[in-house]
């Protein structure tokens, strides 16, 4: 089983489309695989004093993304949150409840010992920084920081795991934690997919419309009968990686329905973000993560799901979606992981 990053805090599972046009649901929340929480105490205090320092240097792997060796802390950690720019990107600024795409590295300042890093998964952590989502030091270092750059910070027990700790990564209560933080990517309620266009030549399957402003695409339905088998194709193609099965990903999507042409649900009318796993997709709406899977990332795709691929005879109640409808996705696939 693959290694999950210590540093998430919101359970997992939490697939947007189960909300079905609930945008009030807890359901339409993006979330994050299982991991252990910050302590309730880390994640209710006063927002920390910045600091440039104290911090250890890293020995080894200097270059963005390249894995860092950093050496064990030298003396007594500030007990403000010391974070610094190893290396200055040139991308967008990062702000509090972005996303963010990042590899890292993380250990104990006094030990030097690594309790987590994503460069040996192979796999950057896309998370959210959000209160209650991803530990203190993280939410107020990273804020700021700009897409492609290299940060390394030093995080006291009170905006880290708190007088708790974290028993299952072997830190301590009193153990102040170094980080090395290569920032990929960052993405928003106002993120779109980026690629080439896409020639939509069948008068027989909706139009998706093809702006990267990050507003909702316009999706058309022809005067035509649904299709009877699963359509995905690009609207914008990337040069992403393909999207696998047991992958997670970050997208804006809008959904529709066949046969009056209604939205049910969208990211961009809620204004957040969705993120879900395809393996937990397949148990609601098999037709989308199987569209979705084997497509590139950065990418926005057409989907359509015939009814046995959707929600067929017992859709969500109270909603848009009635029994045997056929439904349409224009998907924007922002990230994977």
């Amino acid at each position: 089983m693959r290694r999950r990053s210590v540093l998430l805090a919101v359970p997992a599972g939490l697939v947007t489309i189960a909300g079905c046009g609930d945008s009030d649901s807890s359901s339409s929340k993006a979330s994050a695989s299982p991991s252990p929480s910050p302590s309730s105490s880390a994640s209710a205090v006063p927002p920390p004093k910045l600091v440039d320092g104290p911090l250890p240097g890293i020995t080894a792997g200097t270059k963005f993304d390249e894995k860092p060796t950093v050496a064990k802390g030298s003396g007594d950690p500030s007990k403000d949150l010391a974070v610094k720019t190893v290396i200055a990107g040139s991308g967008k600024a990062v702000a509090e409840n972005d996303f963010v795409q990042v590899n890292y590295l993380g250990q104990v300042w006094s030990t030097a010992k690594v309790f987590d890093n994503s460069y040996d998964r192979k796999t950057p952590l896309v998370i959210q920084l959000a209160q209650g989502g991803i530990i203190d030091g993280w939410r107020y270092g990273l804020a700021g920081r700009k897409v492609g750059s290299r940060v390394e910070m030093a995080v006291p027990p009170t905006w880290g795991y708190g007088t708790t700790g974290n028993a299952q990564a072997g830190i301590k209560g009193t153990d102040t934690l170094v980080f090395v933080i290569d920032i990929q990517d960052s993405f928003n309620a106002k993120s779109s997919a980026k690629g080439t266009t896409v020639a939509q030549s069948d008068a027989d399957l909706p139009k998706v419309g093809t702006n990267t402003d990050g507003k909702a695409p316009s999706v058309t339905i022809p005067k035509a009968d649904p299709p009877k088998k699963l359509v995905s194709n690009y609207v914008l193609e990337s040069d992403g990686a393909v999207v696998k099965e047991a992958q997670s990903i970050l997208c804006q999507f809008k959904g529709v329905v066949w046969s009056t042409g209604k939205e049910f649900e969208s990211t961009y009318s809620q204004g957040r973000l969705s993120q879900f796993a395809i393996k937990d997709m397949e148990s609601v709406v098999k037709g989308l993560a199987e569209g979705i899977t084997g497509k590139k990332v950065g990418s926005r795709v057409m989907i359509v799901a015939p009814a046995d691929l959707a929600y067929g005879n017992t859709p969500p109640s109270g909603g848009a979606i009635k029994k045997g409808d056929t439904l349409v996705f224009s998907v924007d696939i922002l990230a994977a992981m």
